[in-house]
């Protein structure tokens, strides 16, 4: 099933589901179902429903395909961010030819060791084709290759074999970066800030894990229809299973939570130095997951 935020025309925004070239409105379709509860209004509500709230999403997209209602053409939308406003961002760094910058720098023991990660702006996040804003104060804009998973329940102290129970599915996730901005705060030994939370892009839908090709899923980015990077998750250091284990030892994960797989080897500029352009087009693609298309503009 692939989730997705979408407006209508001038309408409010609304949950859905994409199948091919058309959108299921999934209120819609559970009014046809002659519910007398409303349908969530927002992706966040519908994941904080938890098990009950995907499997009635998935009761209603069956109706919409078995009785032909509540469908709106791809064309006739506008897809937003499919987790609008995540309950929190955590983006990992589980890929070594990205962390060594190719095998430039020598990572500590630690990193073998301890997954580590850093929390972004939960206010920043963007979607499918929205324009991204060229900070001021950068003059190196850089994209990020990664997949984030999102937490589907409540959950602490889970174990490896409950953890794949906590996933509600997987999103494309673009982790803009300036980087001369960010290599400046990381030398203070905290970070990164500016660095990183003036945009984050998730899209253009939620898949859930049983529609997702797993690690394998090939990966690429492309600047003006140029490919610059491609590959995959395979070698990540830790698995997206292990990183909920770790996580919920002493803390409770929440619906919405959103988990970076961190950038893939040789998926961003920096590792290429090939760095974005003010007008440039920059789409990653990711099989299974679908294409996240943003523009960046400098004001």
């Amino acid at each position: 099933m692939r989730l997705v935020t979408y407006r209508p025309g001038d309408g409010p925004a609304r949950v859905g589901a994409l199948v091919d070239d058309r959108v299921a409105d999934l209120a819609a379709a559970h009014a046809a179902l002659g519910a007398e509860d409303a349908f969530p209004a927002d992706m966040l509500t519908l994941l904080r429903a938890e098990a009950e709230g995907m499997e009635g999403a998935r009761r209603c997209l069956e109706h919409a395909l078995a009785a032909g209602v509540a469908w709106t053409a791809l064309a006739d939308v506008t897809l937003l961010s499919p987790l609008p406003r995540p309950n929190s961002i955590r983006d990992f760094m589980l890929h070594e030819e990205h962390a060594s910058g190719g095998g430039k720098r020598q990572l500590p023991p630690e990193w073998y060791e301890i997954p580590a990660y850093w929390k972004g702006n939960c206010d920043a996040v963007f979607g499918p084709d929205d324009p991204i804003r060229w900070p001021r104060y950068t003059e190196l804009l850089d994209y990020e290759l990664e997949i984030g998973l999102v937490i589907g329940r409540r959950a602490r102290e889970v174990t490896l074999e409950e953890a794949p129970s906590c996933i509600a599915g997987y999103t494309i996730f673009n982790d803009w970066s300036a980087r001369d901005i960010q290599r400046r705060e990381m030398k203070i030994g905290l970070g990164p800030g500016l660095g990183k939370d003036f945009a984050f892009s998730f899209g253009p839908a939620l898949v859930t894990p049983d529609d997702f090709p797993g690690m394998s899923a090939r990966m690429t980015a492309r600047i003006n229809g140029e490919v610059w990077s491609d590959g995959s998750l395979e070698g990540m250091h830790m698995s997206f299973e292990e990183l909920i284990v770790h996580l919920s030892q002493e803390q409770e994960l929440h619906p919405g939570d959103v988990l970076g797989s961190g950038t893939i080897g040789g998926g961003c500029g920096a590792e290429l130095d090939r760095w974005l352009q003010p007008g440039d087009v920059v789409e990653l693609e990711v099989e299974g997951l679908g294409v996240l298309r943003n523009v960046v503009h400098r004001p």
